[in-house]
Formats: C-alpha cells, sequence, structure tokens
C-alpha cells in the first residue's frame, strides 16, 4: 500500500469517526480525557525513555537549543500535560450551546447552536505535549484529527498517540478519532492538504517555512499559526523597572516560543535611564542584542542591526533593539514587521496604554505585562491547539469555541413560503 493510500485510509476513518464523535455526550468525552492524564501518568517514565531517542537524534542532527527545548518531554511537561487535560475536561462542553434564539414575525423560532468543524488537520514541528493539548481540544470540541508531528518528534508522538487511543476505547468512543499519521516522509504533509474529500480544516503550527508552503499547497482551508515577531515598547511613561521586569521575562523565560518578544521598543526620553541597565541583564543572560544607531551611540558595544533583523523571529536568545521618537514611530514599526501574534505595551499613561490597544493589530495586545501570556493556559481558556494569527474564523489562541462554528436551527408549525 503506497503513502497517499495509507493516509486516504485514516482521512476516511476519520472522516466516519466525526460523524459519531459530534454527538458524543459529555461524560464520555471527560471521560477519555481522565483516563489519557491516568495513562500519561502511570507511563511517564516510558515517555520519557522514548522522548530520549528523539533527543539524542535532534542533537545528532545538530538542531538548535530551541528546537531541543521544544522537543523535550520531562517531569515538569508531562505534568503540564496532565494538568491541561484535567482543565479541559473542567471546561463547559461546548457542542450543543445554543448561541441565540429569536421569534420571527410567521410565528418560526430561529436560532443558532454550536458544532463541531468536522475533521482537523493539524501540522506541527517540535513539541510533542502539542500532540496531547490537540488531542483533548479536538475531542472536547467534537471533532476528529489527523495529527502530523515533525518527523523529530516521531517517536513521542507514536506513544503518545497509542496512550490516546487506548483512552478512547475505554471510554467507548471512536479510536480513528485521533490519529498520528506515522510517517517522516515530507510528502505525507502535500497528501494530507490533498484531502479536501475527508478533512475540513488544516492547522498549521510552525515556522515561516511550514506555514507558507501550507497556505500556498492546501486545497483546505488554512488557519494560520503564523510567526510571532513580537514587540514591547517601553514608553516614556513607563515605571522603568517594571518594564526591565516585563522585558527581562518576555526574552529570557523561554526564548524558543512564538510569543517571545524579538524586538524591544524604547522611547527616547527614557533611553539613556532604562537600556544600559536592560541590556546588562540581558547580556548577563546570554542574549545577544542587536541594535539601531540611536542605540549604538547610547552603548557602542552591541551589533548594529540589519534590514533583515527586524521582521525575524529567532525564537533564541537574541534580540533586536530600536529607540523611537514617540508612540505613533513604535505603532508604525509594529505596523510594518510585526505578525499580528503578540503586542505589549509598558506605561502608567491610561490615554497612552488605551490608544495602543485600539490601534495595534495583533491576535492579544497587553498593557503593563509579559508577551508570554498570549497562551491559551494563562488567559483561562485551558489548552490550545494553536494562535491563529489570521482573522478568520477565530483570532488569537485556538481552545474550545475557536474549535466550532455553529448552524442554524429553525422551530416552525406549518409555515410555508409566499
Amino acid at each position: 500500500m503506497d503513502l497517499n493510500t495509507m493516509i486516504q485510509a485514516m482521512a476516511k476513518d476519520a472522516k466516519q469517526s466525526a460523524r459519531l464523535l459530534r454527538v458524543a455526550k459529555r461524560a464520555e468525552k471527560d471521560a477519555a480525557l481522565a483516563f489519557m492524564a491516568e495513562r500519561i501518568l502511570s507511563n511517564k517514565e516510558e515517555i520519557i525513555r522514548i522522548n530520549t531517542k528523539d533527543i539524542t537524534l535532534a542533537r545528532e542532527k545538530g538542531l538548535n537549543p530551541a528546537m531541543i527545548d521544544r522537543l523535550t518531554l520531562d517531569e515538569k511537561t508531562i505534568s503540564s500535560m496532565i494538568h491541561g487535560l484535567q482543565e479541559v475536561a473542567a471546561l463547559p462542553d461546548p457542542i450543543g450551546e445554543v448561541t441565540g434564539m429569536w421569534k420571527r414575525p410567521n410565528g418560526l423560532q430561529v436560532g443558532q447552536i454550536r458544532i463541531p468543524l468536522g475533521v482537523i488537520g493539524f501540522i506541527y514541528e517540535s513539541r510533542p505535549n502539542v500532540t496531547v493539548d490537540a488531542a483533548a481540544l479536538c475531542l472536547k470540541s467534537g471533532n476528529a484529527v489527523l495529527l502530523k508531528g515533525g518527523s523529530e518528534a516521531i517517536h513521542s508522538n507514536l506513544i503518545l498517540n497509542e496512550i490516546v487511543s487506548e483512552a478512547l476505547k475505554k471510554a467507548n468512543l471512536p479510536e480513528k478519532s485521533i490519529q498520528v499519521i506515522p510517517f517522516k516522509e515530507h510528502e505525507a504533509v502535500g497528501i494530507l492538504l490533498s484531502m479536501d474529500e475527508y478533512v475540513d480544516i488544516i492547522i498549521p503550527r510552525g515556522g515561516e517555512g511550514l506555514i507558507s508552503f501550507v497556505a500556498e499547497n492546501s486545497k483546505i482551508p488554512v488557519l494560520k499559526h503564523f510567526k510571532g515577531v513580537c514587540h514591547v515598547y517601553v514608553d516614556e511613561f513607563a515605571d522603568l523597572q517594571m518594564a526591565r521586569e516585563i522585558c527581562f521575562n518576555a526574552k529570557v523565560q523561554r526564548p524558543g516560543v512564538c510569543n517571545a518578544m524579538e524586538t524591544m521598543l524604547v522611547h527616547k526620553n527614557v533611553a539613556s535611564s532604562f537600556l544600559p541597565g536592560m541590556i546588562e541583564d540581558f547580556t548577563s543572560a546570554g542574549v545577544e542584542i542587536r541594535a539601531c544607531e540611536n542605540t549604538l551611540r547610547l552603548i557602542p558595544n552591541l551589533i548594529l542591526a540589519k534590514d533583515s533583523d527586524w521582521p525575524a523571529e529567532y525564537l533564541d536568545l537574541i534580540l533586536t533593539v530600536k529607540i523611537v521618537e514617540d508612540m505613533d514611530e513604535a505603532m508604525d514599526h509594529i505596523e510594518r514587521y510585526g505578525s499580528h501574534h503578540t503586542e505589549s505595551i509598558v506605561t502608567n499613561d491610561y490615554g497612552r496604554s488605551k490608544e495602543f490597544l485600539e490601534k495595534v493589530d495583533a491576535s492579544v495586545v497587553l498593557i503593563n505585562a509579559s508577551t508570554r501570556f498570549n497562551d491559551g493556559f494563562e488567559l483561562g481558556l485551558g489548552a490550545e491547539i494553536g494562535i491563529n494569527t489570521s482573522k478568520l474564523h477565530a483570532y488569537g489562541p485556538m481552545s474550545l469555541k475557536e474549535l466550532t462554528t455553529t448552524k442554524f436551527i429553525v422551530y416552525g408549525s406549518g409555515q410555508v413560503r409566499t
């Protein structure tokens, strides 16, 4: 059996499973999530052992430390996965929610009800923990899912898929509603993108190259989890100690993720009092600074930023720094180079913060907080399948409700149209 035939068979199974899953009861779905959490806990050592195989191969291939970090499943990551499953189980079931109901003059009762999207094709890189997050969210929202992880995480994804399948079977739900595509070949992605007869939507999550390939080659609608070129703007009315803590956290706490800060913008009136200490904090943490000419006049021993640095998503301990004339220049810079992911302002001026919220176009805009909070868990949504940086049909972290749509329902009593 060739690769195309095998993936088509998986897609057919997913389509059939989606029909059963969309009418599954909350108790059944929550039971499956509980079984997943139990099995992950009881198989923790085996998961870590198999994940080590992926990490070893990744190091042999020369993957950078940020990629290794995202690939790693350790005690902390596994605890987070289990907590995520429990959080999703505790969330209300969105399926069947009536989002509106109204009466027409002819007596028809018209409403809308929340339903699953159907079959989701989820394509992602590294991060095997995302396999479990995606499985949990798709299950709870009544969607079947085909998971195509990166080849670097194949062993980890396959053992997690075994655990998920066992949990579905134990909860009397269709085992084929969640499937990891078990092939390393790059052509598997292209084949999945052609399965519009069976797959309703594609969600890619990864680097710029992956997103561009999916968007250009998919016959299926795509929700883009595009790159995160995230900015923090330090305003002239900022609490500078607060700004130092926010900026340090946004860059250093976990640099290899999409909501890490890639560019820091600083108002010229606070540059001389803010930047020397802030740069010292960064360099002590191993951050390489690429700065504008005005910053270099203030702190000469930095690297001059190139034009290609401003739109870059480094996912590493590299940061671009720019001194701006005012907030308008900061917002213009964000408009030009941002990726509609996450933007933050640090200021104690209410008018400035309100203007920044209104004018900056990003899926999440923050005031006096780290960009690292653009995350489903941190925003109280439970897990997320990704952060959609396109505006259809959702914008920002995609949790349960974002994995649903609505259909119209009409109650009549014999009405006919005249």
